[in-house]
């Protein structure tokens, strides 16, 4: 059990009319923008438009997560699932339901996960050949999105050194911190790595800690949200700061059931949302959609009208919904019996020698990075049989690393709706690559001083990296997005979470979102003018 508990920092408080009087929703809300969800891109595209003049309505399906104590307790969030907010989705090979790993709260995913906030490389922009297929090319390219990366790499407060990692793209600016050193277990493993003629780097992220004892207190971050303000993510860094401008606004506890369009179909003309039981019409000149991959596509289905568009909004391509990528990942857990693993903040390397193709690896196999450090109530939720003190021996002493492999569109790996069900179709694919990732490791790992080696693939349930379902490009009979994520078949409608990822890449996809929501902004705001 994690005996280091974060102080409890309360936020300041919110402008006065910042967040929308719940009282009033039975009224015709309007705004000039409205964004539907405060994650990652939702939230950073709010913050980009502050200062545009232009009135920004973000829509949220939850309410705020309350800073408490338990926020740092794992047992808290994995065995009682204190801040699951998600309904069932459906398997649609099997029938069953699963509980996705999405999160409805101010901030969205981000309130959970573990800021790593890598930028994309050059190849994940480029069509590039896989084991199972071609990952094809983006409809801009690196050094347009380089620009923004920088923005967010500020705003977000991202840690790193240029440099370290042979993959790394061109930048324009230093990082905006420097990287946090790692603790002497991750730097073991690192002297290891480099004595093995491999490449380890400090992988830029987004937490802030000063001290071992905020890296203590900070333990359980990756997965379960922070007490105070140490972690960035959408919240602090983005939607606060936004909603501290008169134009922009917050409405919590808004689920938008429909989005309605107009006589001719080419505009939408209204939101349809459900406030805690009440029916509120949302009036706007621009609606953006960051609901998540599989949320956002869910929506548009589910607005399909006989007249304009049966097969759901933006859809005439038939893509909408197709090609979800999720990655191929691996929790992997390496223990040596005899010592101690002490880490607080384990999450400070990463590793892409094989994330291209090189002289002993003909395709991309992926990236390694660090977990957050397991603790006993993190495997305990997959292994329930084991008794809890013989997990905390095992955690007590293992260093724990995930494994990510990019898989490929496919447009038989998709979201379906059948009324107020969510399916998922998804077959994993690319997996040879990913095995032999996972075979290397294991030696690198042996190698370092941790004999004992467990692995648990990663399974239709953990879609945190969820991508691809609403694919920009330029032709619009082979993408559901225009190259600045407009829709190609509706004028006023936009989409800037994962969801119009052509590829999956290998690596978070965080920053990238929201590079992109910056780099989107100036066209949402001139669509108003």
């Amino acid at each position: 059990m994690n005996t280091h508990h974060s102080p409890v920092v309360p936020y300041a408080p919110l402008r006065p009319g910042a967040v929308v009087d719940q009282t009033a929703t039975g009224e015709t809300l309007t705004a000039d923008v409205v964004v539907v969800g405060s994650g990652m891109g939702g939230a950073t595209l709010a913050w980009a438009l502050k200062d545009s003049g232009l009135d920004v309505l973000v829509v949220e399906r939850g309410r705020f997560l309350p800073r408490e104590v338990e926020n740092a307790e794992p047992e808290e969030m994995f065995l009682k699932g204190r801040y699951k907010t998600a309904e069932p989705w459906y398997d649609g090979r099997t029938g069953d339901t699963f509980q996705p790993g999405v999160y409805y709260w101010v901030g969205g995913n981000t309130k959970f996960y573990g800021a790593c906030l890598p930028r994309f490389r050059t190849t994940d922009f480029e069509q590039t050949q896989h084991y199972d297929g071609i990952s094809p090319a983006w409809p801009f390219t690196y050094e347009d999105l380089e620009p923004h990366y920088a923005t967010v790499e500020e705003l977000y407060q991202v840690h790193g050194t240029p440099g370290e990692d042979p993959t790394e793209p061109p930048r324009s600016t230093d990082y905006p911190h420097p990287a946090l050193p790692h603790e002497p277990a991750v730097e073991r493993f690192a002297r290891s790595l480099r004595a093995q003629g491999l490449n380890p780097f400090h992988m830029p992220n987004g937490m802030n800690l000063d001290t071992q004892a905020q890296r203590m207190q900070a333990t359980a971050s990756d997965g379960t949200p922070c007490p105070n303000d140490v972690k960035s993510e959408a919240e602090n860094r983005a939607l606060r700061p936004a909603l501290d401008s008169k134009d922009v606004r917050l409405l919590t506890e808004a689920r938008i059931t429909r989005l309605i369009t107009g006589a001719d179909g080419t505009q939408v003309v209204a939101a349809q949302a459900d406030v805690r039981g009440t029916t509120v019409r949302i009036e706007a000149k621009q609606f953006v959609l960051s609901c998540g991959a599989v949320n956002s596509a869910a929506l548009l289905l589910r607005s399909a009208d006989d007249t304009h568009h049966p097969r759901g909004l933006a859809n005439s391509s038939d893509l909408l919904g197709r090609n979800y990528m999720v990655h191929n990942s691996t929790f992997f857990i390496g223990v040596n019996p005899l010592r101690r693993n002490r880490t607080g903040w384990q999450k400070t390397l990463g590793l892409n020698d094989w994330y291209t193709a090189g002289p002993d690896n003909e395709v991309p196999l992926g990236n390694l990075q660090m977990l957050g450090k397991l603790q006993a109530a993190h495997v305990k939720g997959a292994r329930s049989w084991a008794p809890t003190l013989a997990l905390k021996a095992f955690t007590d002493r293992s260093l724990d690393i995930y494994l990510t492999t990019e898989d490929l569109p496919d447009p038989a790996n998709r979201v379906r709706v059948d009324g107020e069900r969510t399916i998922i179709d998804w077959t994993p694919n690319n997996t040879v690559p990913h095995t032999e990732l996972v075979r290397r490791v294991t030696r690198a790992v042996r190698k370092a001083g941790y004999p004992l080696v467990f692995t648990e693939r990663m399974g239709i349930a953990t879609n945190s990296h969820m991508c691809g379902t609403a694919v920009a490009g330029h032709d619009p009979s082979a993408s559901v997005l225009t190259p600045d994520c407009r829709a190609h078949d509706i004028d006023n409608l936009w989409i800037v979470d994962g969801s119009f990822f052509p590829s999956s890449a290998a690596l978070n996809p965080a920053l990238t979102i929201a590079a992109n929501a910056v780099r989107v902004a100036p066209h949402i705001a001139e669509a108003c003018r």
